[in-house]
């Protein structure tokens, strides 16, 4: 295993009771699991074969703040035990940064997604209906437009290899009762609400996101899985905000686009992906964090992050090195034809 890359835990301390797109779970006990968030990257409900340097430890980084930042809008599957000191001594380097010890809960089977503003599948499902997801929008809305308001847009909760699927709201409440689901509407606007704002001091736009949500023993809503992450959001840079196209992002939209063009149809297995383009996720990743305050890093090693960051810029040199050597050996060919 790489230093800074895990695409498959080997913990033997603790019995696997489930392995995600991304997150492999394991039982403490009756009462807790452990989530370790692996590099795996997951496009179109299907997982890559090569692994995102870093993924892992931002994803779980970014997740926790915004748990603990959002924790008064509604309770989360944080336990608060050190996810080191559930595991062997030998197994800790699989852990450290990258997972937690979640209060066991009942997951409810259905993806709560916010839209702020109208992009992916919302404006691909508005160019075909001026609906999303059995709402009506205005007419002549461009991609990327801002919403008037927020609109809770649920989606299937499917198995790894299947899609997630857009479905009604009233589909929703057959799934889950109409009253949790117009609990988990209300508090998944809100806390949606509450992180664009925050995210908009920091020259950030939010613009949708996923929230999952679990039940306690006594039938209290819990948020659960990650939150407010590069995989469960799109981030755009305000300064570079324009209505009518897609937007440059902080999230793996990078690889949704290059997967896209790639030709693959959208089925597994998935295309090899070019070492360049996993060094430009892994950068995409990094941006996510850095970009946002210090104090939503106080774990993960900022040298780790400036370490990958020139490892990068020494790849973008050599990189423009060997076009520069490319084109000269071009024009020597070419003059001595001519001579």
């Amino acid at each position: 295993m790489a230093e800074n890359q895990l695409i498959e835990t080997l913990i033997t301390s603790l019995p696997l009771i489930h392995k995600g797109k991304v997150r492999d779970i394991y039982e403490v006990d009756d009462k807790h699991l452990l989530i370790v968030t692996t590099d795996r990257l997951s496009a179109f409900d299907v997982v890559m074969n090569e692994p995102i340097p870093f993924k892992g430890f931002v994803l779980t980084q970014m997740a926790d703040f915004w748990f603990n930042k959002l924790s008064f809008v509604v309770s989360n599957h944080l336990s608060g035990i050190a996810p080191e000191s559930v595991v062997s001594n030998n197994e800790v380097a699989q852990v450290k940064n990258r997972a937690i010890v979640a209060r066991k809960l009942k997951a409810l089977p259905i993806e709560a997604i916010v839209r702020g503003y109208l992009s992916g599948s919302g404006w691909k499902d508005y160019q075909n209906t001026q609906t999303v997801c059995g709402i009506k929008l205005p007419p002549n809305l461009k991609e990327s437009t801002k919403l008037d308001e927020p609109i809770f847009t649920p989606s299937s909760k499917e198995a790894v290899g299947k899609h997630d699927e857009n479905i009604s709201y009233e589909e929703c409440e057959m799934r889950v009762g109409k009253e949790i689901a117009s609990r988990i509407k209300e508090i998944s606007i809100k806390l949606y609400e509450e992180a664009a704002n925050f995210a908009l001091t920091k020259g950030i736009i939010i613009a949708d996101t996923k929230f999952e949500f679990g039940l306690d023993d006594q039938n209290n809503l819990v948020l659960i899985d990650e939150i407010l992450t590069p995989d469960s959001s799109r981030f755009w840079p305000l300064d570079q905000y324009r209505e009518g196209s897609s937007q440059p992002s902080f999230d793996k939209q990078f690889i949704r686009d290059w997967l896209q063009n790639s030709g693959w149809n959208k089925t597994p297995p998935p295309p090899s992906l070019p070492e360049d383009v996993i060094t430009k996720t892994s950068q995409k990743y990094l941006e996510a964090i850095s970009i946002l305050p210090e104090d939503l890093i106080p774990i993960f090693d900022n040298l780790l992050i400036f370490s990958v960051q020139l490892a990068n810029q020494v790849l973008n040199m050599i990189s423009v090195l060997n076009r520069c050597i490319t084109h000269k050996l071009q024009f020597w060919r070419f003059v001595n034809r001519q001579s």
